[in-house]
């Protein structure tokens, strides 16, 4: 009995083992993964920044400009959620606090909208298509984000809106902090806001100058803003990705060890317990073969 309860132990050492060598392949692949991630994401951001300041303050001088993405809809009937989300698991709970973040934000508009889901990622998709409201996926996008997709995300959104299929859009994602933090996200991308007076009161302090024109300039950059602010988050949800990936295969790996070490505690256990209790026969055995030569 003790001999099988020992190899027992082995056997399940032996598999968890085995996961462990897995977990920890996976950390290094995330590790690997989430440098190019991180800095793609990182670089992306100055002029993300860059683009949203110069629109908002192109909207606000070019009064103007008539464009359907500067429109602000007096009744808002559809509101649309861009979930942006992995295709895999096996990261901790990144996608999980996604959808919640993105869950709670349509919860919490007291207006009465019908929601839409564009989901963006495996993940979105599975979950919301069990739901109403998804009106379009994006899945198996790999880890090298390209814009070309965003950029198709962008052309459904701006027909969507222009057409008044929808009245607002908001990109829900990770922010990358680093690898222990990621920070979901809801931001508005459409209508796209201006300045308010405290801001326009400050720009005022710096004369630009326009060439060809704002109105130009504005029309111009209108579109591309939609698919950058896309891409942007794109970038920072698979950086995110892979820092979560990255932190949960670490733990994982961890928790294999403190797991052996408890499972090879116990199985020395039972093996230093079959030893005594041999001892024991042994010792037994040769006292009833002394009082039998007696």
């Amino acid at each position: 009995m003790a001999g099988a309860g020992v190899r027992e132990f082995k056997r399940r050492i032996r598999s968890v083992k085995n996961t462990q060598q897995i977990t920890k392949a996976m950390k290094m692949v995330a590790a690997a993964k989430l440098r190019k991630a991180q800095e793609q994401a990182e670089q992306s951001r100055p002029y993300t920044e860059t683009l949203q300041g110069t629109l908002a303050r192109l909207a606000s001088l070019a009064t103007d400009v008539q464009h359907p993405l500067l429109v602000t809809r007096d009744e808002v009937r559809k509101v649309g959620y861009i979930v942006i989300t992995a295709d895999r698991g096996l990261c901790g709970g990144y996608n999980t606090n996604i959808i919640k973040v993105a869950n709670d934000a349509m919860a919490t508009d007291e207006r009465k909208v019908e929601n839409a889901v564009i989901a963006v990622g495996r993940k979105a998709r599975d979950f919301y298509r069990k739901r109403k409201g998804l009106e379009a996926e994006y899945t198996n996008l790999g880890d090298t984000i390209s814009y070309t997709d965003a950029r198709e995300i962008a052309e459904y959104i701006i027909n969507a809106y222009e057409n008044e299929e929808l009245d607002e859009v908001y990109l829900v994602y990770a922010r990358f902090v680093n690898v222990l933090r990621q920070i979901p996200t809801v931001a508005k991308l459409l209508p796209i806001e201006k300045l308010d007076a405290a801001e326009e009161t400050v720009e005022k302090y710096v004369e630009y100058i326009y060439e060809p024109s704002a109105e130009l300039i504005l029309l111009t950059l209108l579109p591309r803003y939609v698919g950058s602010q896309i891409y942007h988050a794109m970038l920072e949800g698979k950086a995110s990705e892979h820092g979560a990936r990255m932190t949960a295969m670490g733990n994982a790996t961890q928790n294999a060890g403190e797991i052996i070490d408890s499972l090879t505690l116990q199985m020395n256990k039972v093996r230093q317990a079959a030893i005594t209790d041999e001892i024991l026969d042994i010792v037994g055995g040769a006292e009833a073969l002394n009082k039998g030569g007696k």
